[in-house]
């Protein structure tokens, strides 16, 4: 898992409204039946050089599903959405999970009740389920038919890359960087992946070096001894993302980046959840435990309590996704710009060598799918051409001219007052004017460098911490088998198992009940199938570095 553009916690309730597809249908503006076939009688024929979007720009609802409960904002509230749909004629109600993302997904997916518009992480199994379910537009079928001008502003290598064995492209991945992106922005890149500091505590202890395991737990004891309470609340010594059925990024992916382990060995996959200096820090963040170093709390919190913690300044260090942490970051600072988290080098091999953490990918973050419910499929296609080109990249990043930004010396800039809320407030920022890819569903992140304001602090510094240090593992995406085949089935089972077995190391008693406890769960693993699994993925593997090479030419 990489790149999660977050703002704030929230949720819209997980309810759609009908309301405004009901209007649309009654003023007779949709065309649409279920089938979403029909066209107004004015609409004007589309070209492969004209955004189709401009073909038809009468008021049309569509509901919008993001499989993210955390996700807070509304369409039509700020001055950017209210602009695109006074533009496009298209309004969004969003449709986000109150609780348990993957039980809302199932649920509809079961049911066969899909909204217009799906939002979900790339390698989330419900891509897979609604493919294979028929339950989704091949969205160049849709473009052959409504609106050829998407083979103009669809990148190729991204489009070849999501090509399912049909031929066929169902979903188009956001924050997506090919092979080419990366040879030509790469020194710009940053990663997400940070270990984190409270500057003014980790400041008060002499800057303590983090990187090995005996530093790690001492500076983690002196902060807990040296600042046991934060505003008359007790500090939490270490930070981790949420735990999931399926275990916690923080303690896989992120830990085994910053400690170089290795994904492949002379062209084979790397089993690096065996890696013996990734169990080795396992064994030492069991150890932190022991010394009540782990606080309850990061074992039950989620997100929005997270974000008030951070707000707060309880956590000493984290390893965490820096993006997820903008708005309570930026809190802090406003209150004291020395109570901010810093990136500091954080656990690190025996060799000490640099961390390679994950830069942007070929698969993105997110992808977007358009269901076989969807009320219009030539307006679908032609909002999600016009969302994926550098116009549409433009005004979800820039907002409206005049209100949100100006032309100075041929160059756009946001008005000072946007840009100050921006970086002070992204919460009020997101809600008043709605720009900076609040809504990041398509969101082009390397299209937008054009666009991009100068980082300022406290962002900077984590930002410039990871530049030098990013690697493109785009080559290791897509090869986790989903689904309900063999392989998928024994993927979900060892999913589940590892995200039962991980809590359960860290609050072993001992190294020797924490290796029983392993030994147990990599059993398991075996006999749920992992060489099926692990045979896969070699294949996956191998054909996603010829692909990979073919974008290169």
């Amino acid at each position: 898992m990489t790149a999660c553009a977050g703002n704030d916690d929230g949720s819209n309730g997980g309810t759609a409204s009908n309301t405004g597809n009901a209007k649309n249908d009654a003023a007779g503006n949709t065309g649409g039946d279920k089938g979403g076939n029909k066209e107004t009688p004015e609409a004007k024929p589309v070209s492969a050089d004209e955004p189709g979007w401009k073909a038809d720009t009468s008021p049309i609802t569509f509901d919008w599903y993001l499989n993210f409960s955390w996700f807070p904002n509304k369409w039509g509230v700020d001055a950017t959405s209210q602009y695109i749909t006074k533009k496009t004629g298209v309004n969004i109600n969003f449709i986000v999970p109150a609780g348990n993302e993957n039980e809302k997904l199932n649920t509809m997916i079961a049911s066969g009740s899909l909204p217009d518009f799906i939002t979900l992480g790339w390698s989330e199994d419900g891509v897979k389920k609604m493919i294979e379910g028929g339950m989704v537009e091949p969205l160049n079928t849709l473009a052959d038919q409504y609106d050829p001008y998407f083979f103009k502003v669809a990148d190729p290598a991204k489009t070849s890359w999501y090509t399912q064995a049909d031929g066929n492209v169902y979903g188009y991945p956001n924050a997506s960087s090919s092979p080419k992106d990366f040879e030509k922005y790469s020194r710009e890149y940053t990663s997400n992946q940070t270990f984190v500091v409270r500057k003014d505590m980790y400041e008060a202890l002499g800057k303590p070096d983090m990187r090995t395991k005996e530093g790690f737990l001492n500076a983690l004891k002196l902060a807990k001894e040296k600042f046991p309470d934060v505003n008359g609340q007790p500090l939490i010594p270490l930070g981790l993302h949420e735990f999931t059925e399926t275990g916690n990024y923080s303690l896989e992916g992120y830990l085994q980046n910053f400690l170089a382990v290795p994904y492949e060995k002379d062209g084979k996959l790397y089993d690096r959840a065996t890696d013996p200096e990734y169990v080795s820090w396992l064994k030492t963040f069991r150890k932190a435990n022991e010394m009540g170093l782990l606080a309850k709390d990061i074992f039950i919190d989620k997100r929005p309590q997270m974000e008030e913690k951070i707000a707060q300044g309880r956590y000493f260090a984290m390893l965490y996704q820096r993006s997820d942490f903008a708005a309570p970051q930026n809190a802090l600072f406003a209150k004291d710009p020395n109570s901010v988290y810093i990136a500091v080098d954080g656990p690190g091999n025996e060799a000490l060598d640099p961390p390679t953490l994950s830069g942007p990918g070929i698969s993105g973050w997110t992808v977007t799918l358009i269901s076989k419910n969807v009320k219009d499929k030539a307006r679908a296609i032609r909002f999600l051409s016009y969302l994926i080109s550098e116009e549409g990249n433009k005004d979800l990043f820039m907002g409206e001219p005049g209100v949100t930004y100006d032309t100075t010396d041929g160059k756009d800039v946001f008005k000072p007052e946007v840009l100050e809320l921006l970086n002070k407030d992204r919460s009020s920022f997101d809600k008043k004017y709605g720009a900076s890819y609040t809504f990041w569903m398509l969101m082009d992140t390397n299209m937008n460098l054009k666009w991009a304001p100068p980082s300022v602090e406290p962002a900077k510094q984590m930002e410039d911490w990871t530049k030098g240090k990013t690697t493109s593992f785009s080559q290791f995406d897509q090869i986790n088998p989903t689904g309900n085949s063999a392989e998928g089935i024994a993927n979900t089972k060892i999913g589940q198992t590892w995200g039962k077995t991980l809590p359960k190391l860290l609050l072993s008693k001992s190294d020797d009940e924490f290796d029983k406890l392993f030994n147990d769960f990599l059993d398991k693993r075996k006999s749920a199938g992992l060489d099926k699994v692990q045979a896969y993925q070699q294949q996956k593997y191998e054909e996603n570095v010829k692909k990979l090479a073919e974008f290169l030419k």
